[in-house]
């Protein structure tokens, strides 16, 4: 797999265990929590790994863009207000993560 699936997939789990949280109720339901952990242990995982290819500040931007705009995302599916403004900066994010990987190493 290479460093950028890697770092696709990290970002992916970023916007799972950050959907998942809210249903822990502050870390205190055992199942919603567990599962929250290991999202965020194997998300953190997948970052480790791709940044030992990909630099650091490249492969952290992306990551956490790919997280922002995926569990913004998902709270929009899930009712959060997505007016214009909105919108438009989350595709800023989306700019800014292409941006990064086509000035980045390949």
């Amino acid at each position: 797999m290479t460093a950028w699936v890697l770092l696709v997939v990290a970002g992916l789990l970023e916007v799972a265990w950050a959907s998942v949280l809210p249903s822990t109720e502050g870390l205190t339901r055992p199942g919603p929590t567990a599962a929250f952990v290991l999202l965020l242990a194997a998300s953190m995982y997948g970052l480790a790994r791709a940044t030992e290819t990909i630099p650091i500040g490249t492969g952290y931007a992306v990551w956490v863009g790919i997280g922002a705009l995926g569990t913004a995302v998902v709270g929009i599916l899930r009712g959060d207000p997505a007016s214009a403004t909105r919108l438009l900066c989350l595709g800023l994010i989306v700019a800014g993560v292409v941006g990064l990987r086509l000035s980045g190493p390949h």
